[in-house]
């Protein structure tokens, strides 16, 4: 799935292209995605003027001068294509600019989404509304994860993925940032001290910032709207590979817990 990096990477992409454009065109080319598109779309949005892009959590925002919000979830295999080609069968919405310019936004699994909202209201957007800071913003703190974490005796690593404690951290880069901070990722997470937290918060925001510059991973169907493949993950430290050596010379690990995979090495993380 698409996490924050993607969705930023893609968000920086489509500026670019879209950004000041008056929409001479919005087909959405199937009624539902993981949801019901919604019906008013092309209506709302056909001669409308681009006025800003940007991102919440997963999600990314394309604000209009009609004063609508188009916010697009990539679910699990989303992307959006620039100038494509040719259409295909999983081209789920075309814009076409005054510029001449084309978006398609493919999602053969279908799990994306596409809500239109006023942009006055995007803050009362239901799955907004619990979200927790940007890692990547002011409000995320090692004094707000003490909070968050205070007598809490779960592992340090599903309560990341809440997003309720922090917007738009996925598997990945959890698992990347805890190596980074040296936190084992089963540590319960009320044990863990300020300066660790320091370590951690820290460590998020460099892992992050680095999978942007390298434009997100590739893996099984992401690809950034100018088609190039995201490199980070050839930078990965410990995720995807278990048995491989650590920098410390001792073999990656993994676990499964909850369905999902943790990568970690027992001697760098305590």
């Amino acid at each position: 799935m698409p996490e924050l990096p993607e969705v930023e990477t893609t968000v920086r992409g489509l500026r670019p292209v879209i950004e000041g454009q008056r929409l001479t065109n919005v087909e959405p080319r199937r009624a539902d995605l993981r949801r019901a598109i919604p019906a008013d779309l092309r209506q709302r949005l056909t001669g409308a003027t681009v006025t800003a892009l940007s991102r919440r959590a997963k999600y990314g925002l394309i604000d209009t001068d009609r004063g609508d919000t188009l916010i697009f979830h990539l679910g699990m295999s989303g992307r959006w294509r620039i100038d494509p080609a040719e259409i295909g069968r999983h081209d789920h919405l075309l814009i076409d600019t005054e510029a001449g310019r084309r978006l398609a936004l493919t999602d053969p699994r279908r799990f994306g989404s596409l809500d239109l909202v006023e942009t006055a209201a995007v803050a009362d957007f239901p799955a907004f509304r619990v979200l927790g800071p940007e890692p990547l913003g002011p409000h995320f703190t090692a004094a707000h994860l003490k909070r968050a974490f205070a007598n809490r005796v779960a592992p340090v690593k599903p309560l990341l993925l809440d997003q309720r404690i922090v917007a738009g951290l996925g598997n990945i880069y959890v698992c990347e940032a805890l190596h980074v901070a040296r936190i084992d990722p089963a540590k319960p997470a009320g044990s863990i001290g300020r300066a660790p937290l320091a370590r951690l918060v820290e460590a998020v925001r460099l892992v992050l910032e680095a999978a942007i510059t390298a434009g997100g991973s590739t893996l099984r169907d992401y690809a950034r709207p100018d088609g190039e493949l995201g490199y980070f993950s050839k930078q990965f430290l410990v995720y995807g590979r278990e048995g491989d050596a650590c920098a410390c010379g001792r073999p990656v690990l993994r676990r499964v817990e909850g369905g999902r995979s943790t990568f970690y090495c027992a001697r760098c993380q305590r």
